[in-house]
Order: structure tokens, then sequence, then C-alpha cells
């Protein structure tokens, strides 16, 4: 039988679902196996944590960025409970379909997603996570699907460039070059140029908020509103805040994975200042309304919070929701953890106003 990574992650389909009930009895017998703070998660979170310890992967600091992106991640995890539970692997959308573009560094793939709605339809850029250094669309393919449905909105995936092969500033400079491509060609796949937004998650977010600073100062059209998941408002130049030393061993992302994160994009110290590094440290004045969505659980909690309030003080309108008892990565898993799908509706409705289509 052909071994692909659902099939080394989660056994042979001749196993059948016994694999996966295993994983749900580790679950219920052995809750404290489970990180300190991944101990206060919600059950549905739990399921998602053990899931993932049961691959037995190390800790992603301790590797070099080819061994991290092909260790486990919360996707598979999340992947695993789906099946456990008889549901479908893959949230279904009206269509998906992929464009190269000619971006800075070279050919830039876009996946595209839409929904089940009468176009023109508006967009939302999405940027997905993994320190600018690990994951990719697959990973985040869940999240852009449900996102797709849940605020009625074609989603771009932007597949940037990653370090540390491509640092700084090749993500930022590749994600807004993406927009541009929109703004110009919205028409073409059924969108409406007028009604784009951007969204991401964790290093996403960073670098959606780093597209409408990049908009803002070279006069483009501004995005419609900015959805940002868990961002990644800094790398240093601040104090640590309380969520630093709270989530020394969570999982999926610990504190200590935050510089190492940092070692791969950048490549020198002074770059931590710069605003599409940090956006803590930009202006931010005259850049469009903010969502910021966190998980409690999570080392970039209080990074939210301090970049909420940046911005605020820039004068920009912004709320922010904390999700209770929930992890890093949990925004993707509506179909595993309630509190997804609350954020998920939370941040599809804050997309929808922006839209005029609430």
């Amino acid at each position: 039988m052909p071994t692909n990574r659902k099939t080394f992650l989660f056994g042979s389909v001749a196993a059948g679902g016994a694999a996966f009930m295993q994983e749900r009895a580790i679950a219920a017998m052995m809750p404290m196996a489970l990180p300190a703070q991944d101990l206060k998660a919600d059950p549905d979170m739990q399921r998602v944590i053990t899931m993932l310890m049961s691959f037995n992967a190390p800790p992603l600091h301790l590797q070099v960025p080819r061994v991290a992106r092909d260790m486990p991640s919360f996707a598979d995890a999340y992947q695993g409970l789906l099946a456990a539970d008889n549901k479908p692997g893959v949230e279904a959308v009206a269509g998906t379909m992929h464009k190269v573009i000619a971006g800075p560094g070279g050919p830039l793939l876009l996946r595209i997603y839409t929904p089940a709605a009468i176009g023109p339809l508006p967009v939302t850029m999405y940027y997905h996570g993994g320190g600018f250094v690990i994951a990719n669309l697959d990973t985040y393919d869940a999240s852009m699907r449900a996102l797709a449905n849940s605020s009625g909105a074609i989603v771009v995936g932007v597949a940037y460039r990653q370090a540390p092969e491509h640092p700084f500033p090749a993500a930022p400079q590749d994600s807004f070059a993406a927009y541009q491509w929109v703004l110009a060609n919205a028409a073409s796949i059924g969108g409406d140029p007028k009604r784009v937004a951007v969204t991401g998650e964790s290093a996403g977010g960073n670098l959606a908020t780093g597209v409408a600073i990049q908009a803002r100062d070279k006069g483009i059209a501004l995005p419609t509103h900015q959805l940002l998941i868990y961002p990644v408002s800094t790398f240093g130049g601040v104090a640590p805040p309380p969520s630093y030393a709270e989530n020394q061993s969570t999982l999926p992302l610990s504190t200590p994975d935050l510089p190492w994160f940092g070692k791969y994009y950048l490549t020198n110290k002074a770059e931590v200042k710069n605003p599409l590094v940090s956006p803590l440290f930009a202006n931010l004045k005259g850049l469009p309304a903010a969502t910021i969505i966190n998980a409690d659980l999570d080392p970039l909690r209080d990074d939210g919070a301090a970049y909420a309030e940046k911005l605020k003080a820039a004068g920009v309108s912004v709320t922010r929701k904390i999700y209770l008892g929930v992890t890093h990565e949990f925004f993707g898993m509506t179909r595993a953890v309630a509190k997804a799908r609350e954020a998920m509706d939370y941040g599809a409705a804050a997309l929808k106003t922006s839209f005029g289509t609430k």
C-alpha cells in the first residue's frame, strides 16, 4: 500500500477506526500528560493537543527548518480528530482554483476559494501562519475554506516566499504584490475590487497588517478591514509580556519557538524595529479598522493586546476578543473545537460589515 503523510500519521485504512478510538482513549485516560497550560484548555482543545502529542514529534525550536517543515502539525491533529469523528476531512466550497502571478522574486502562487454566492463577491486576502519559516497553504486550508463559507467572500491564499531561503523582506513584498494583483484583477476571479480585506493568522496577521501599511504609504486603495488572528506584532524591543512566561511549553506554539522563527526570518538585529517586521513600532495612522482575535493559552496573547492599544492610540477603530480555553492555531478547527466556530463567525461578521453585506 502506498505511504503518504496521512497514512503514516494515522495508520492504514485497514486499521479502520481503531487507531483513532485509541487516541480518544488516551485523551480520556492521560490528561496529565499535557503541558501545564494545555491542561487549562477546554475538552475540545485538549483532544487536539493530545492527538498532536501522539505523533511524538521533537520540539520545534531544536530543529532546522527543513526538518521542522516535515514534522506533524496542528493541521494533522485536526485531520485526525475529524477522521475519528467520521467527519469529512475537507469542508466543501463552491470552487477552488489556482493562479500563478508575477511576484517580486519570481512566480507567486495564489489559491482561490469561492463560496456559493452570486457575484461579484467581496474578496479577502489570506496570509497563512508558520513564523515566516514553516507551514504552507495546505496547512491552513481548513481556515480558508471555513472563512470563505462564513464570510461569503472569495478568499485568496498567498504562497509567499519563506525564510531562511528568502528572509525579510521577501514575505511582505510577496504579500503586497498579491494584494495589488487582486485589486487590478478581481473581476477575473469573480471579485469586487472595491471590497478587498486582508486576513492572516500568526505570521500571516503580521503580513496582513503590513499590507495595509504598504497600501497607505504607497497611496493605493486601502483594505476594507484587517482581520488579524493572533498576529505577530513584534520580534523584540519591548519587555516580554506575561503571556511569554506563562506559555513556555504550551502546544502547538511555545515561547521558545518565537526567537527560533526570528533567527531564520531576520538577517540583522536592526530589522526588529522595521515597521513591516514589528508593526508595533510602525506609524499606524490612517489604517483601516481592525479586528484582533486572540487565544488565551498562547504566547502571542499579550502581543495582540499591545497592538490593539497601539492601533487605538493612532485613531484606528479596533475590536479585540480573547477566546478562553484554546491555544494558538485554534481558528480553523471549526468542526472539532466549538470556540473555533465562534471565532470564525465573529471574524466573518466583521468582514461582512466592512463589505456592506451584513
